[in-house]
């Protein structure tokens, strides 16, 4: 037996409230009513006119009224009642039915739908959580379909390299030369860095990537990650990277393995972009959270570019980052990394002058 739906409850149990009010009415009515009459008759015989051979008539008539009343009152009261119940519970129903209605027409993949608002504060309040809720829905499908997009964008070019020279090879049109094998190796390791950032990207967005929080020291984190890339330009012209780590910096909350991943990814980009010149790594603090800023003196960025070079797989110039053997997501990743560890990251930057890329975290 199938239970009734939600309106219907709504309805019975109104009618039930009401039901149950009616008849408490009546039956002290019933009881009560010609008591309290026949105590009025004998208050006022006497002092009138005499109404002893008359008690048992009047007393019987006063019945027939009362009952008729009652009779009236009942039918016009649960009218009325049932008529507003039946509206009450179809308006708090109406919205639940159109959410009904709009999941739906989620699961068929139309995804602009929203609730209405309401007149009744909780499932007005219900309506905007599930607008928000529907809202976010929304941005992971569109991300997920951008991320499609850009995915098969990227690796178009190194498949069509890769098959290109394999063709080659193949027919012998092309030689077997070092360099070939070379070529081939690059852009096969360029695939394989752009899968790990896709992946490690993906456990971001959708909040799989842990972060184990500590306190630590950014002293000893910074001067390792200068040391590395320091001892990689030696044997070779670029840029000169310094440090500039005040001793009094106080610890920070922060994950020391990710916050290596976020340095490595930007001193990575600078040097990209600055062949010769310099390259600053320097920290300073605020009342809640320290700042790290990595400033170069390469060429840097278009004002018009800025606000994209967050985003995943930009790029001012596409044909040099690919050269490059830059996959347009280590500033996507960076950006979500710091925010994940609730600090923000920021840009400045001036063509043919050089950029700064700053992030902060918050004090242990």
């Amino acid at each position: 037996m199938a239970k009734p739906d939600l309106r219907s409850r709504l309805f019975l149990s109104h009618f039930a409230v009401m039901l149950v009010g009616l008849v408490t009415l009546t039956v002290i009515g019933k009881v009560s009513s010609p008591r309290f009459f026949v105590v009025y008759l004998q208050h006022i015989e006497g002092r009138v006119i005499s109404i002893r051979t008359l008690r048992t008539e009047l007393v019987r008539g006063f019945e027939f009224a009362w009952s008729r009343g009652a009779l009236w009152s009942m039918a016009l009261g649960a009218s009325a009642a049932g008529a507003l119940s039946y509206l009450v519970a179809k308006r708090i129903v109406q919205p639940l039915i159109q959410m009904e209605e709009i999941t739906q027409k989620f699961a068929a993949g139309e995804l602009d739908e929203r609730v209405p608002a309401s007149e009744i504060p909780e499932l007005n309040q219900l309506a905007a959580s599930f607008n928000r809720m529907a809202a976010d829905l929304q941005g992971v499908e569109q991300r997920r379909r951008d991320l499609v997009t850009d995915l098969t964008h990227e690796l178009r070019t190194p498949l069509t390299v890769l098959e290109g020279y394999l063709e080659g090879l193949a027919d012998g049109t092309i030689a077997p030369t070092p360099e070939v094998y070379e070529l081939l190796g690059k852009e096969t390791v360029r695939m394989r860095r752009l899968v790990n950032d896709l992946q490690e990207l993906s456990k971001i967005e959708t909040g799989y990537l842990p972060i184990d929080a500590q306190q630590m020291d950014l002293y000893p984190l910074l001067t390792s990650v200068v040391q590395r890339f320091s001892d990689q330009l030696l044997t070779g012209d670029g840029p000169l990277i310094s440090l500039e780590c005040p001793p009094e910096t106080p610890l920070v909350l922060a994950d020391a393995g990710r916050v290596e991943q976020i340095l490595v990814n930007l001193l990575s980009n600078a040097l990209r972009y600055t062949p010769v010149g310099k390259i600053t790594l320097r920290v300073w603090h605020t009342e809640t959270h320290a700042w790290i800023a990595v400033s170069d003196t390469g060429q840097g960025i278009a004002p018009e570019d800025l606000p994209h070079v967050f985003e995943r797989f930009w790029r001012a110039d596409r044909s040099r980052n690919r050269h490059s053997g830059g996959t347009g997501l280590g500033l996507a990743i960076s950006q979500r990394l710091v925010q994940l560890q609730g600090g923000e990251i920021e840009v400045e930057s001036e063509v043919g002058k050089g950029s700064t890329f700053r992030f902060s975290l918050p004090l242990a």
